[in-house]
């Protein structure tokens, strides 16, 4: 193993390419597998370790402790040892961490899940190795290693370029500049220089915006400037819909629980009770009806969520993503490779006077790349015809490309041939026409031949070609081509889209075509997927051209087919529709997809696409088809229902006790519930919530979008959170008045009616449907049951009497509370049924 010298951005740009390959011990033919691997093994792999930060187990176990509320009775209760109530207060203590211990448990599995998941994604970069060129996953780059940079690739490592065909780079990760930064490799001699001064180098963390280069490794994983500049960690993510519902959530259960714990402190001090005895009650009765459990359960059920939506081939790389891809309403899509299989083939080629013409094949096979527009080029290259001009290929040397340009819908390429220079270029018919010279074809002619060919559903290339004098030009300024002939392509329909446009419509998501094809095929290719649709329907690029925001948002909401859009068109698209409060997806897999999936709720890209697709999208198919893409959403819908079902327990429950404890403080001479006895309650009735990822959802919970409604939940907890108060109060009243039980067995009583009426009225409230008709995941069942033993257990036992305070019940009132549990649910049954029904609840 050879000791390498690790060069960072320093000194590479001011050597000569020479100098520098041999003092990397490398070539231009670059490494063999052998020196790879030992390089590897050395200095190992090509990825950002992360800054020392806290480990994985202390930050999450300190997410779970900086609950404001858990710190103050934390505090209150040390307080409370050092006063002499040393039981008490350690007992407190141990409730508390054991509530912290189980949030921890999930996250940390929920975190481990996440890693998991990061291992579906990867990004590839093309080295040359052995002397021919190879894709390896790119942390496998090493130093010294010759790499090819094409429109689209996310650079991965520090490269000193050695090849630049108009290269261009987007280096705003580094610098802030907008605009993408033009690449050369003339030798820069000064030894200090910025970033954005550094023409001769590209940069890891980067992206490349068209043209293509090859260059040497002189950085990676942490020597490169992307490692060693900290601030790119401190990118901030925006807040997808759902993060923002949550917050308002929390909100909204923060004032209450403020409004209702100073109102219960301040009962008590009123009556006169011990003031710190009261501030303790208030304090652990505010963390029991906290949801303090939420993001424990939100994180695991999110993860859960995510590790099965991989393994049916959509991988999530963050987690709130998986609850913004259930409640998309809105699909925007590329009719190719999702309507159509994506698999070009070539069914034609001739000149003008529609004679079959083996120049026109030759003139569009010289202007291809393996990158941008690939599915047409693939075609061409694997066409039957196409083996035949190999040897006449040969004859010509390509001097320079210019990428297919999204935004002018082609792509030009500088030839010589027989000591001619020669411009060619290919892509749409109306682009190419627009450079040709007047006099040259009858346009309006050629206009109805493609008509009529799109007409028949084949895509329509054009090929056009101009004769130069000179090596250099100007690509943007050259004009007057001469129109040589067409290319027709076929792209079939993918067999099973019907059924899977059919399955969408089913779940209440609207698709919507964005096509850079012409209208024509576009609206083709729509009717034979089943889209009913006329002329008029089919929006194209040119007529959204000078529309203003208002404009193009109303357009978007109206109409379901675009074609012939720019990236920014797509893009406008998308954030109008965002606008409009519908969670809005959209997949592409494309270079000029990137600004679209940025802007959508739910970027969703494809695992084949470009790595820029890939890192500006939220979720990851690993197979373009639809019917995926609706298991993703249905796995979605699944995790955001089983959330809802914590919440709902949570808010009927909890916040019943609330009430209840609000009123009964008014005319008790005692304290309801201990402290420890509050604490106990909450974490035994949580306990079996951890279990609700596992659990079944209704078919009809996943027919439609569903979001956060802050309202719903409102009129849900009042409603069942006072049929909760009445049961208490059915429990409570007959204790104190008929029956005059000691606060012992009134706390006793009431601490096994308030956690197993939480528990019970789980299975009520988790279905729209009768409790009978929806059964519960087994999981789900036996931590109920292992909870509520537990709950009875602790009054049974001495150590729970001793440690808790609990007492004999009297076995009359064991059959009271067994027949009051019973009549409860019922109530709930009864109480759902109408809740459901009254859309006034909704």
């Amino acid at each position: 193993m050879c000791a390498l010298t690790v060069f960072t951005p320093k000194n590479a740009w001011s050597q000569e390419p020479s100098s520098l390959l041999s003092s990397l011990k490398t070539s231009v033919n670059g490494l063999s597998s052998s020196q790879a691997q030992d390089r590897l093994a050395l200095t190992g792999f090509n990825e950002i370790s992360k800054q020392k930060t806290l480990s994985p187990l202390v930050r999450i176990l300190l997410s779970q402790l900086t609950n404001w509320l858990v710190l103050v009775l934390l505090f209150a209760s040390g307080v409370s040892f050092f006063l002499g109530e040393k039981l008490d207060s350690l007992i407190v203590i141990i409730v508390v961490f054991s509530s912290i211990f189980f949030g921890f448990l999930q996250e940390y599995k929920a975190s481990k899940a996440l890693e998991h998941l990061k291992k579906f994604i990867s990004y590839k970069a093309k080295v040359k190795r052995d002397g021919g060129w190879l894709e390896i996953d790119s942390r496998k780059v090493v130093l010294g290693d010759i790499l090819k940079l094409q429109t689209g690739d996310f650079v991965p490592a520090d490269i000193r370029l050695l090849k630049a065909v108009n290269l261009s780079v987007d280096e705003a990760v580094l610098t802030g500049e907008s605009l993408p930064v033009t690449k050369k490799t003339n030798l820069i001699p000064t030894q200090s220089a910025q970033p954005h001064q550094l023409s001769n180098m590209v940069f890891a963390g980067t992206t490349i915006v068209s043209g293509e280069g090859e260059g040497v490794v002189v950085a990676t994983g942490n020597q490169t400037l992307f490692g060693q500049t900290s601030v790119f960690l401190e990118k901030v993510a925006l807040k997808t819909e759902f993060q923002k519902d949550t917050e308002r959530f929390s909100l909204f259960l923060f004032r209450l629980i403020l409004l209702m714990t100073i109102f219960v402190f301040g009962v008590n001090a009123w009556q006169r009770r011990e003031i710190f005895d009261s501030f303790l009650f208030a304090l652990a009765l505010a963390v029991g009806i906290t949801p303090e459990l939420l993001p424990a359960i939100l994180t695991m059920t999110l993860s859960q969520g995510a590790l099965k939506m991989a393994h049916r081939q959509v991988v999530v790389k963050r987690l709130m993503s998986v609850e913004d891809l259930g409640n998309m309403d809105i699909l925007c899509t590329d009719k190719t490779g999702t309507l159509t299989q994506g698999v070009f083939s070539l069914a034609a080629y001739f000149d003008f006077k529609g004679v079959k013409n083996l120049d026109v094949l030759l003139k569009a096979l010289l202007c291809t790349t393996d990158v941008g527009n690939q599915g047409i080029d693939q075609a061409l290259k694997k066409a039957q015809a196409a083996s035949a001009l190999r040897e006449k290929l040969a004859t010509y040397e390509i001097i320079e490309k210019q990428e297919f340009d999204f935004n002018q819908r082609l792509m030009k390429v500088l030839v010589r041939h027989c000591g001619k220079f020669l411009l060619i270029a290919k892509g749409a018919p109306e682009a190419i026409l627009k450079l040709g010279r007047p006099a040259a074809v009858n346009y309006q002619e050629i206009l109805k031949k493609i008509k009529a060919q799109e007409e028949n559903g084949y895509r329509v290339i054009a090929v056009a070609e101009k004769e130069l004098s000179r090596k250099t030009i100007d690509y943007k300024k050259e004009k007057d081509l001469t129109p040589l002939g067409l290319l027709l392509f076929h792209d079939p329909i993918k067999p099973e889209i019907k059924k899977s446009l059919e399955l969408f419509q089913k779940l209440g998501v609207k698709v919507k075509i964005l096509s850079g094809d012409s209208p024509i095929i576009t609206r083709k290719v729509a009717k034979q997927v089943g889209f009913q649709l006329s002329d008029e329907e089919v929006i194209s690029g040119e007529q959204l051209v000078g529309l203003s925001a208002s404009q193009i948002e109303k357009m978007a909401r109206q109409y379901d087919f675009f074609a012939r859009v720019t990236p920014i068109q797509k893009e406008q698209i998308v954030a109008s529709l965002n606008q409009e409060g519908h969670v809005v997806g959209f997949l592409g897999d494309g270079i000029n997809d990137a600004p679209a999936l940025k802007a959508a709720d739910v970027g969703i890209a494809v695992d084949t696409g470009t790595a820029v697709a890939k890192e500006a999208a939220d979720i990851i198919l690993l197979q373009k088809d639809l019917k995926v893409l609706a298991k993703g959403i249905i796995m979605g819908r699944k995790t955001f229902g089983n959330v809802m079902k914590y919440i709902l327990n949570t808010v009927s429950a909890n916040y019943g006790n609330m009430f209840t404890v609000a009123l009964a403080s008014l005319f008790l001479k005692f304290i309801p519930l201990l402290p420890k006895q509050i604490l106990l309650n909450n974490l035994l009735s949580d306990l079996p919530l951890f279990a609700i990822a596992t659990d079944k959802v209704d078919a009809r919970e996943l027919k439609r979008p569903r979001k956060w409604n802050i309202n719903f939940i409102r009129n849900f907890m009042i409603v069942f959170g006072f049929l909760s108060s009445v049961f208490d109060l059915i429990l409570i009243l007959p204790m104190i008045f008929i029956w005059k039980f000691t606060p012992e067995i009134f706390r006793t009583a009431w601490f096994v009616e308030s956690a197993l009426s939480e528990m019970l009225v789980t299975f009520a409230i988790r279905t729209h449907l009768p409790f009978y008709q929806s059964l519960p995941s087994w999981l789900l069942l036996l931590t109920t049951f292992f909870s509520g033993l537990g709950v009875i257990l602790f009054t049974f036992l001495n150590f729970g009497r001793q440690l808790f305070g609990f007492a004999a019940l009297p076995s009359f009132l064991w059959l009271y509370l067994g027949l009051l549990l019973l009549v409860y649910f019922l109530a709930t049954e009864i109480a759902k049924h109408l809740f459901y029904k009254t859309k006034v609840f909704m």
